[in-house]
């Protein structure tokens, strides 16, 4: 990644950097208490109800119960907490990008909007600041909590039974092998289906904006065919990504299922001198599940950040060019008006010898209201 690419991300975070960081506390406790339950289960089949005893010191199931059901109902709080804050954060997010897009289109000169098509910045204020809330919302904070479960998952399990985990893990670099290279084939899938996307939101937002244009010109029946092509191709781009999402969903479940072979196996076989306690063989079932699911997320996450970044990167390929801006408060202040203005041989081009205006002169007297008329870039259709 660019050093002006992180600069730039950097420069949206920093507003919300305390946000993040609250919500990143948040998801590490969701995700201990996720770890956590199933481990107290353990303790009262292995601890327990195999030794035929309902309580143990202190401890009695009715306890630990009481403690799983109050872990359970923090971890959905602390959720919907999460949920709700980094909903509003990416809302946030999306309300200051695009205000700045708007002001800065509002403030630009003619030059810019004559180089911009008014469909590529409509793109820029939906499509491309959308991309970027997904990046508040499902990376930043999930990817903290994702990490914090893998270590918490492994520790535990190598506690448990080292051999056993050994066997376990072998699967996961297959797991992450098979995520990388389905996730790579989505990733161009799904920039191809962003391209044409963009391309129909540019052509609906500028055959809508001139509508009445085309309507003079009678050109509904091109438009219409142009517009049902960019459909069916934007369609025909969507059946990939489909197919490899479904792909990888339908891989993860065959890697997770030969997992739990592998420990049923080697509980069953004493693989290495496996001989484990049906809560321990409970615990590594239900953690090889769990580790399955952020591995795949962080993977899945990478696209999700490349599809950002270069969404930030279009943005700010805009915002960044303040040549564009137009300088209201600067300029002289005019005194004794009369209202007359007169052009004496003018010559105007927004770039290079594209001339506007040729040697233009005419006089406007004060009262008097006249009317520029220049060509329409739509011609007619010979009939």
């Amino acid at each position: 990644m660019k050093n002006q690419t992180i600069h730039r991300i950097l420069k949206m975070l920093k507003p919300q950097k305390k946000a993040i960081i609250i919500i990143s506390i948040l998801a590490i406790i969701i995700s201990i208490c996720e770890v956590i339950r199933p481990y107290l289960i353990k303790i009262v089949i292995d601890d327990y109800l195999s030794a035929g005893l309902w309580q143990k010191g202190i401890m009695t199931i009715g306890t630990i119960g009481a403690i799983y059901i109050a872990i359970v109902l923090i971890g959905n709080i602390l959720d919907f907490i999460v949920t709700t804050a980094t909903s509003m954060m990416g809302e946030n997010v999306i309300y200051s990008i695009r205000n700045k897009l708007y002001k800065y289109a509002q403030y630009a000169n003619t030059t810019f909007h004559d180089k911009t098509p008014a469909g590529t910045l409509f793109v820029r204020i939906t499509n491309d600041v959308e991309d970027i809330t997904t990046l508040f919302k499902e990376v930043i904070t999930t990817f903290v909590k994702d990490i914090v479960m893998i270590i918490a998952l492994i520790i535990i399990m190598v506690s448990l039974s080292y051999e056993l985990a050994l066997l376990c893990f072998a699967v996961i670099p297959f797991v992450i092998l098979t995520s990388v290279i389905i996730t790579r084939i989505s990733n161009k899938v799904r920039e191809y289906s962003k391209n044409v996307k963009t391309k129909l939101n540019v052509f609906l937002a500028e055959s809508i904006y001139g509508v009445k244009i085309i309507k003079i010109f009678n050109r509904q029946h091109e438009k219409e065919k142009e517009c049902a092509g960019l459909s069916e191709e934007f369609f025909k781009s969507r059946i990939p990504t489909a197919f490899t999402e479904g792909f990888l969903i339908g891989m993860m479940t065959v890697f997770e299922n030969i997992g739990v072979a592998i420990i049923v196996c080697a509980s069953v076989n004493h693989f290495w001198g496996i001989n484990l306690e049906v809560g321990v063989i409970y615990v590594f079932i239900t953690y090889l599940k769990q580790i399955f699911e952020p591995i795949n997320r962080i993977v899945e996450n990478f696209e999700t950040i490349q599809e950002a970044v270069v969404s930030i990167n279009k943005i700010y390929d805009i915002l960044d060019k303040k040549e564009y801006l137009e300088d209201f408060e600067s300029g002289k202040k005019l005194e004794n008006i009369k209202g007359k203005i007169e052009f004496k041989n003018v010559w105007f081009a927004y770039k290079e010898e594209n001339w506007v205006l040729k040697n233009v002169s005419f006089t406007i007297e004060p009262g008097q209201s006249i009317a520029l008329v220049g060509k329409t870039r739509i011609t007619a259709k010979q009939q």
